[in-house]
């Protein structure tokens, strides 16, 4: 892993420190030791990975779709070989479990593998002229130089699901990764310069002044495209901040996700497709379970044993084999969950299980279960980030559609059941830009990732994910 440990920024092809020589400690959320510094990076830093980004462009542009899916395939290559090395790295700096870690670095290089392939893809079509003395044709090219703003909770994977499309396009990328988690960035980009991507192409610009960097990319007349994932107020930002040079922007943003059992449905099923998508990476992703609706017939027997596997969640550090629930990334991370928790329980919420820190460490919260849950409670309409589930109850189709859809977020949703007819009414009423049926992973690289109402805008992976990196230009041409 030492080897994969940077303290330096990457802007056009060299490595360097932050022009003040001021650094940022990167620390282990586990144990809150000290892993290295990192260069802080601001203004100036990042203008210069904006220019480099965009005179590398100007070659990288003209190279063939072959050439560059030749890369991308040695940087996958390169990513699957220092597999374990980066999974360490990851939960090291990140704290989720090794195991879903190294999980996290293959999916990550899934990206790299599936728009390399479909680099050579980008097609453009021959229209039927309106005209006999005209034909129309459209041609695909690079949208240009793209800011990725990439968050914390999966450092390797948001790096990848943007910068693959982005370079399989023919565009050039600065990366401003999450500032809890610049270690995974740094490595990745190493591993592209090994790969034989050229200087300027790849940038990376280290900070803890998150909104200095994001407003020079955001307003830089030579970034052409924002890809953010991150939260929705943070979105909204970027929105205003790209508004004035008129950018192409993709946003990932937060969720509220709904997770339904029905009556008829395989409670065992549902039981573990809930854990799994409420507790992987202590419950710090855009997509995990929040709301879990229980239909009043099955109730206290999902309740029995849903309480069950949660009470066997093993927490620790991360890097141990056999943990299954890590740390939250910061005290402040904590503070939140720590306080959503307190106000439920003052609003009327039961507490069924955990519901305060854990004996492991300052940063660990202990896995919890609110029942009585209702959307009267504060935390009904919050996105929770941290290991604690919230249980509803319902008896009705229609009111558990109104209910699951009243919200600004509309990302993800999961429900179970078994009547066919069902899956088809819940598939086209709730408004989630995805859905999981009879399923709690659904992430994979060959599908589109996105959201729909407050929760974003565009989409990522499968032959979709290239399309925001590319403008599509019309030739009418006289004959």
């Amino acid at each position: 892993m030492a080897d994969l440990v940077l303290s330096r920024g990457f802007i056009n092809g060299e490595w360097v420190d932050a022009i003040d020589g001021k650094q940022v400690d990167v620390v282990n959320p586990s144990t809150g030791e000290l892993i290295t510094s990192v260069p802080d990076m601001g203004k100036e830093e990042s203008e210069a990975a904006v220019v480099a980004a965009h005179a590398a462009f100007q070659e990288w542009r003209t190279t063939t779709a072959k050439q560059r899916a030749v890369l991308l395939k040695k940087w996958f290559d390169l990513i699957v070989e220092n597999a374990d090395a980066l999974a360490k790295l990851l939960t090291t700096e990140q704290g989720k479990p090794y195991k879903e870690a190294y999980g996290e670095v293959l999916y990550g290089a899934s990206f790299i593998e599936w728009f390399a392939e479909e680099a050579k893809r980008i097609y453009g079509d021959v229209i039927p002229a309106a005209n006999p003395n005209n034909r129309y044709m459209t041609i695909k090219q690079p949208i240009g130089v793209v800011a990725a703003i990439t968050p914390w909770n999966f450092p390797v994977a948001m790096i990848t699901r943007k910068v693959g499309p982005a370079l399989a396009a023919g565009c050039t990328v600065v990366i401003k990764p999450g500032e809890d988690t610049p270690l995974c960035a740094l490595a990745m980009v190493k591993l592209a310069e090994q790969a034989g991507i050229p200087k300027g192409v790849v940038n990376v610009v280290t900070t803890s002044r998150p909104a200095v960097v994001g407003d020079v990319l955001c307003r830089h007349p030579l970034v052409r495209k924002v890809s953010f994932t991150g939260s929705t107020p943070v979105g909204k930002l970027i929105l205003r901040q790209a508004a004035d040079t008129v950018k192409k922007v993709s946003l990932e943003l937060g969720g509220n996700a709904p997770f339904i059992v029905f009556d008829d449905a395989d409670i065992d099923k549902a039981v573990l497709g809930a854990v799994i998508s409420k507790y992987r990476n202590a419950g710090q992703t855009c997509v995990c379970t929040n709301r879990l609706y229980i239909h009043d017939a099955i109730y206290d027997e999902f309740m029995e044993k849903y309480t069950q596997a949660v009470k066997a969640l093993s927490v620790g550090d991360g890097l141990v084999e056999g943990t299954e629930i890590g740390p939250l990334i910061n005290q402040k991370a904590f503070e939140k969950v720590a306080a959503l928790v307190q106000t439920a329980i003052e609003q009327g919420a039961t507490l069924t299980l955990g519901g305060a820190g854990h004996d492991y460490g300052a940063q660990f919260y202990q896995p919890t279960i609110l029942a009585d849950v209702t959307e009267e409670m504060d935390i009904a309409h919050q996105e929770l980030f941290g290991p604690i589930s919230t249980i509803f109850r319902f008896n009705d189709e229609q009111d558990v559609v109104r209910r699951a859809n009243d919200t600004p977020y509309g990302l993800a949703a999961y429900f179970y059941t078994r009547d066919h007819a069902r899956v088809w009414r819940m598939s086209e009423a709730l408004e989630y830009g995805i859905l999981g049926i009879n399923e709690g992973i659904i992430s994979t690289e060959v599908a589109p990732f996105g959201g729909v109402k407050e929760s974003g805008s565009g989409r990522e992976g499968s032959k979709y994910g290239i399309d925001d990196y590319l403008e599509i230009k019309y030739l009418c041409h006289g004959i």
